[in-house]
């Protein structure tokens, strides 16, 4: 009976954190992507911004988005289904590299069910996740958004949704 979970979404590596300093320079771009469309969060209701990016496989072009609310809450968009639709309609349906950004103190702030369904359904096998956290007061005091020592979460798709629904369609 083992062949049922044959097919199941298995992470291809073991999270970890490591610092902005020590990613490629293509995943510090992502990041910062990220980190620049969380400014654009239309969040009056929470305060709470968030900003995603996702990497195209094909070209390498990068797609962001940020949360929009609305008054009744249900039809809200987070970062990453915004940031992914963006990508969608540009034409790009697979990602090689996915980046959030959001700040809460003390925790990382990671996709939540629906977006980790949503990535998943364009995820055909494990993509990289890095979240890390946007500490606002740098834009106000000139420094640098992301710095060399900043904690990124190193992640996946298939981490943080394991053994996830997909229709396996080819």
């Amino acid at each position: 009976m083992t062949h049922l979970t044959k097919n199941f979404a298995r992470p291809e590596k073991n999270e970890e954190v490591v610092t902005f300093g020590s990613l490629d320079p293509s995943v510090q771009e992502l990041l910062t992507a990220a980190f620049q469309v969380r400014q654009r969060a239309y969040v009056p209701y929470s305060g709470f911004k968030v900003g995603a990016a996702f990497r195209a496989k094909d070209g390498g072009q990068i797609f962001s988005g940020c949360n929009v609310e609305n008054a009744a809450f249900t039809p809200c968009s987070c970062a990453e289904r915004t940031a992914v639709t963006k990508a969608v309609s540009e034409g790009a349906t697979e990602f090689s590299a996915g980046a959030v950004l959001a700040y809460e103190p003390d925790v990382f702030t990671t996709p939540c069910g629906v977006c980790r369904q949503f990535i998943r359904e364009f995820a055909n096998e494990d993509i990289p996740i890095y979240v890390a956290q946007a500490f606002d007061a740098r834009i106000s005091e000139k420094k640098d958004v992301l710095q060399s020592e900043d904690p990124v979460l190193c992640t996946s798709i298939f981490n943080l949704l394991p053994s996830s629904f997909h229709t396996y369609r080819k």
